[in-house]
């Protein structure tokens, strides 16, 4: 239960003492990109979370929302942090309508924790969020997506509704509990991905699906990236594959496609589909173990393209590899979608690291392609543009400033935004 009002109670700051919800003071574990908040608030109930913000907005206090902290190293970091607002107490599925395939929960409830809920009814939310332990609320705000995003989308496509709490305390709601509801103003395509720029995510409302009868994955190794198969035919084939990823432990090594089926005669169906990649696919009734997760180490990049460019793509990672003096980097993704995860080693020299992102982006940008550093070690972040140009990032600023005027809501992480040092905090 939440603790109560009293003013001297040790663990609430006397900003904030009047909110009556639990505070404590922050600890390592509570980093946002390098930067150490002040306190940590920790509502249980969307009431509570507007009492938080209402009284933060009463002090000027800079707040940055965290569910499970499995991603509070990605982006910029803040250029303040009062206030790390934790959502691990709202934790609750509070409706599921098995009938209607649509769920209801607060935002601190770990996908694995949901997963559990729902397929125990036979049904499942098809994100396959690649981060262990992330919860729902950081999975909307950092808009990831692991590799059925092919066949059923990406958060913001199984979100119908959202409730979220403002910088002011304001809760707001959008969407509802019915799938073809469109009315309002669409909140939820605004937070996903918003980082925590725009106000709280409290609640989210998705719709399900029913769990596979059954799945079989094809796997190939192939000797390069000059002897990838036709990624386009096999995602497009009449086997209807529900994902085509790709693993290269190394850029210029040999690269291993995975592709998964689900479904009525899904074995049957993978059969078929072997044969596009060639006499190396090999048919399985897991996944290979990489299957689903990002790649390891904390200089983490994401690359996104057309579909159409995405073995261009990888020939594009590989020539600024070598430009920059041929540093490592791991490739890891979606390879019918075209969202590749990369990764380099952390004790990549600043310039490499520089020349690599430049590089990289210059050679994709005419195709369409946008290059994100989502981490990257102390000694090359600060030389780093997180996010390179976009032309939505003008629009995105005044977004951020109808929703969040005083600039309280995770300062400097927006896209467009200036980074801080790392280190620098309030």
């Amino acid at each position: 239960m939440a603790a109560s009002a009293d003013d001297t109670a040790p663990n609430r700051p006397a900003p904030l003492a009047g909110c009556g919800v639990t505070i404590r003071e922050a600890g390592p574990d509570d980093e946002v990109a390098g930067v150490m908040p002040r306190w940590v608030a920790l509502p249980e109930s969307t009431e509570e979370v507007g009492a938080v913000m209402r009284a933060a907005a009463e002090q000027g206090l800079a707040v940055v929302p965290a569910g499970a902290g499995t991603k509070l190293h990605w982006g910029a970091p803040p250029t303040r942090c009062d206030l790390l607002l934790d959502t691990c107490c709202l934790n609750q599925v509070l409706e599921h309508e098995a009938g209607d395939l649509v769920v209801r929960v607060q935002a601190g409830v770990t996908t694995e924790a949901l997963a559990g809920v729902l397929g125990a009814a036979g049904q499942e939310l098809a994100l396959d969020v690649p981060v262990e332990g992330a919860t729902v609320g950081g999975t909307l705000a950092t808009a990831t997506a692991g590799p059925r995003r092919l066949r059923y989308g990406t958060a913001r496509d199984l979100l119908i509704g959202i409730t979220v709490v403002l910088a002011d305390g304001t809760i707001a709601k959008s969407g509802g509990k019915v799938v073809k509801n469109v009315a309002g103003y669409d909140l939820g395509k605004l937070f996903t991905g918003s980082l925590g720029t725009l106000g709280v995510i409290a609640e989210a409302t998705f719709r399900l699906h029913p769990l596979a009868a059954a799945r079989a994955w094809i796997t190939a190794t192939f000797p390069g990236l000059h002897s990838l198969p036709d990624v386009a035919a096999v995602a497009g084939s009449q086997s209807e594959p529900s994902a085509v990823e790709i693993d290269l432990p190394e850029v210029h090594g040999p690269a291993t496609v995975a592709v998964l089926v689900e479904g009525v005669a899904a074995r049957e169906r993978a059969k078929a589909l072997a044969d596009l990649l060639g006499p190396a696919a090999r048919l399985a009734g897991e996944p290979p173990e990489w299957w689903g997760r990002l790649p390891a180490g904390e200089f983490l990049l994401e690359l996104r393209v057309l579909p159409a460019a995405a073995v261009e793509a990888l020939a594009a990672v590989a020539s600024a590899a070598q430009e920059a003096g041929d540093v490592p980097v791991r490739v890891r993704g979606a390879a019918a979608s075209a969202v590749l995860h990369l990764s380099l080693p952390p004790d990549t020299p600043a310039a490499a690291a520089e020349t690599f992102v430049t590089a990289l982006r210059s050679r994709m940008a005419q195709r369409g392609g946008r290059l994100v550093v989502w981490s990257a070690p102390s000694h090359v972040a600060p030389r780093l543009d997180r996010f390179g140009h976009s032309g939505a990032a003008v629009l995105m600023r005044r977004v951020k400033r109808r929703f969040d005027p005083d600039d309280r809501m995770a300062p400097g992480r927006l896209l467009g935004e200036s980074p801080p040092q790392a280190g620098q905090g309030a």
